[in-house]
């Protein structure tokens, strides 16, 4: 079984691919989108008409696609600030740009190998393990006439902390300012959130290293970053992690407690004022605008509490910069010790071992298939 690994050698890029999850950009798109995010699942129309009112909420048009366009700008103009002149694409897991066509002209105007950099800061299945799928699948149905390489999680790098330890620390101020005697200590409860998945799922998350202590290298991670940034926005802050956004079927247990749960639990504990840190996601999409300004605000608005949303990186330049010192880490094979972290669980590994943040339905699928293909082979072949 191979091992989670650093890449730690040189290697020369000739492009870098910022490589997003997709969203729908018109009323007409949001069912055939829904329909590539579920793909496999065999979930008809009429449930996803359920889902697709968010999208219909806002026009049908998700932000996330104008967001990666203004973030590939950012990258490009970074990168030609520091002397740079590799080229910025951008490819979509779940809409137009699609991965494989950008990867596919990439390779007919003469790009051989890219770098990609995922819009997602944490080790998951679905943020960090399908990407790399997602990537392998592309390169096969391309016949490997190109070759490419992915960005580790970036989770504690500072160019990702950063951005909010300034934006939650401003968000306390900004309450403490509206409401004169807040006591940030006593009277603030700071939310980090994210996306929820199964608890069958979580554990299964990350390498098997010590470092994460018996959990899943999403929840540890996640804990990590929040603990980063609640002591430097603020020290001695009463902070906890919540989920959001699942989905599935109500008897399947997803990670708690789901955000809107725990505050309406924040009363009878006598405070008075909520900040929502966003920490699982690095803009302003979907699940921002509807599940937390939307669901979450008007959850705190009922019972009577003060709050504020703290913005995502989007294209704040400390979040750009550290983007790209990440390109610059993998192109220049810098040493384990010398990358930038700021976490007992980094720096994260550049390229993932075997059955790392598979899910265990995933890993049932592989082993299912390795065995059939077995039992096809030449009887010498098991010699």
């Amino acid at each position: 079984m191979s091992r989670a690994q650093f890449a730690v050698e040189p290697t020369e890029y000739d492009a870098v691919v910022l490589f997003g999850f997709g969203g729908p950009e018109g009323q007409g798109d949001v069912i055939p989108y829904l329909r590539n995010v579920t793909r496999g699942r065999g979930i008809p129309d009429e449930r996803l008409e359920e889902v697709a009112h968010h999208y219909r909420h806002f026009d049908g048009v998700s932000p996330i696609n104008e967001q990666n366009r203004e973030l590939r700008a950012a990258l490009e103009a970074e990168l030609r600030a520091r002397g740079s002149e590799l080229p910025v694409l951008w490819g979509n897991r779940n809409w137009d740009p699609y991965l494989p066509d950008v990867l596919g002209a990439a390779a007919k105007s003469g790009h051989r190998r890219v770098l990609v950099l995922p819009t997602s800061a944490f080790a998951s299945y679905s943020g960090c393990k399908q990407y790399q799928e997602n990537i392998d699948a592309a390169l096969a149905q391309l016949g490997h006439t190109i070759t490419a390489d992915k960005v580790r999680p970036y989770f504690d790098h500072p160019g990702f902390l950063d951005p909010w330890i300034t934006a939650t620390r401003h968000a306390i101020d900004e309450l403490c300012a509206s409401a004169p005697g807040l006591d940030p200590q006593r009277d603030v409860r700071v939310l980090f959130t994210t996306h929820s998945v199964p608890s069958s799922y979580s554990g299964e998350f990350g390498p098997d290293i010590d470092a994460l202590a018996g959990r899943g290298a999403y929840e540890a991670q996640h804990l990590a970053a929040s603990a980063d940034i609640a002591e430097a926005a603020c020290p001695g802050v009463t902070w906890d992690l919540v989920y959001q956004s699942r989905s599935g079927p109500p008897s399947q247990p997803w990670l708690e407690p789901d955000i809107n749960d725990a505050i309406e639990e924040l009363p009878a504990a006598g405070v008075k004022a909520v900040v929502i840190v966003p920490v699982g996601f690095v803009s302003d999409h979907m699940e921002v605008l509807w599940d937390l300004d939307t669901e979450a605000l008007d959850t705190c608005e009922r019972l009577g509490l003060a709050a504020v949303r703290v913005p995502t990186p989007g294209v704040d330049p400390t979040y750009v910069r550290g983007l790209i010192d990440l390109v610059f880490e993998r192109r220049d094979g810098v040493p384990v010790a010398d990358r930038k972290s700021r976490t007992a669980l980094g720096p994260w590994f550049d390229v993932c071992g075997e059955g790392c943040c598979d899910t265990p339905e995933r890993m049932a699928q592989v082993r299912a298939r390795e065995a059939h293909a077995a039992a096809a082979l030449p009887t010498e072949a098991h010699s």
